[in-house]
């Protein structure tokens, strides 16, 4: 992937703000771009109110707001809308959301009676709030981009990961991409082709009446052979934790695992931590406090592809070119 800086022009320079959910990303964002983190105030008081202010001005400038979708949820979204508030405010020229992980992603169309579609809700509080654009990476669900009726770009960490598993190939006996359920299949394809690798599928299929009840089963040979289960997300590890027990009972060897956001939530570091993965790579784009970090997990910073995608913003040039699209 190739990286290049250019000079300001079109807005005023890049003003990068972070919020509460993600300081260490926000730094090595800010330290690819070469500038340093604006300085906020952010309070919560006894009453559950939150409080911004901005410790400079940003009138006429380009002003990036980084903050991610991991715990508390509702206070770092309500955060993330109050500071765009207070940005747009303050007079900047633009105002561009950096969410690397996009809250409430799962909840994209009405599956149910009576239920909301709660990924729209918040794209409307987005826009509602004053941002001009937003930038994420790896939506759950690609519809989720018309919701927004604001400019946006949506990244993706397949160059990241892809290249990792690259370098870690020749270690690799047999190496066959194993997605955790079907509607990752294309994406899985991808990773398939790049790292000129056989494909499998997990199948899951109910029994009977009860929504519980279900039969995996893997479509493609992992018979004495090393697989690598991608997936977008690991939130509870649940899928992860049937897929591993379904390619093993097949006959694979080593199971590597590798997601884009490391939810993990509830249960998942004590059902990770049980499963035989030799090693499970993913990204920063959630932090993962120490307390939940296991041996074998390797973490990739998607900092640069970030600072490189909000250099790119910045000048008015293109996103796709830095794929080749």
């Amino acid at each position: 992937m190739l990286i290049t800086k250019h000079e300001d022009f079109n807005y005023g320079s890049i003003k990068l703000f972070c919020g509460s959910s993600h300081h260490e990303l926000a730094s090595q964002v800010a330290t690819f771009l070469g500038v340093e983190l604006s300085q906020r105030e952010i309070v919560k008081f006894p009453n559950e109110n939150i409080f911004v202010k901005l410790g400079e001005s940003v009138r006429g400038k380009d002003v990036f707001i980084l903050q991610t979708g991991c715990p508390p949820v509702s206070d770092n979204i309500l955060e993330m809308l109050i500071m765009i508030d207070a940005v747009r405010r303050g007079s900047a020229a633009r105002i561009t959301l950096v969410v690397p992980y996009m809250p409430y992603g799962r909840s994209d169309k009405k599956d149910q009676p009576r239920v909301p579609i709660t990924a729209r809700l918040v794209a409307d509080l987005i826009q509602t709030a004053g941002a001009d654009r937003y930038i994420t990476v790896d939506l759950h669900a690609g519809q989720i981009q018309g919701f927004f009726s604001i400019p946006g770009d949506e990244v993706t960490s397949f160059h990241l990961l892809s290249e990792y598993f690259l370098t870690k190939r020749h270690e690799m006996y047999n190496p066959t991409i194993v997605t955790a359920d079907l509607g990752f299949a294309k994406k899985g394809r991808n990773f398939a082709a790049r790292l000129s690798m056989p494909m499998a599928f997990v199948e899951k299929r109910r029994t009977g009446n009860d929504a519980t009840s279900e039969v995996m089963t893997v479509i493609g040979d992992v018979q004495d052979r090393d697989v690598v289960i991608v997936d977008d997300e690991i939130s509870t590890a649940g899928s992860i934790k049937n897929t591993v027990a379904v390619v093993k009972n097949h006959g694979a060897r080593d199971v590597y695992v590798s997601c884009t956001h490391p939810v993990f939530a509830g249960p998942a570091i004590e059902r990770l931590r049980a499963l035989p993965i030799k090693e499970l790579i993913t990204t920063n784009t959630v932090p993962i406090p120490p307390e939940r970090m296991l041996s074998n997990i390797t973490v990739l910073s998607v900092a640069p592809l970030l600072g490189e995608v909000i250099m790119r913003v910045h000048d008015g040039r293109s996103v796709g070119e830095l794929f080749n699209e």
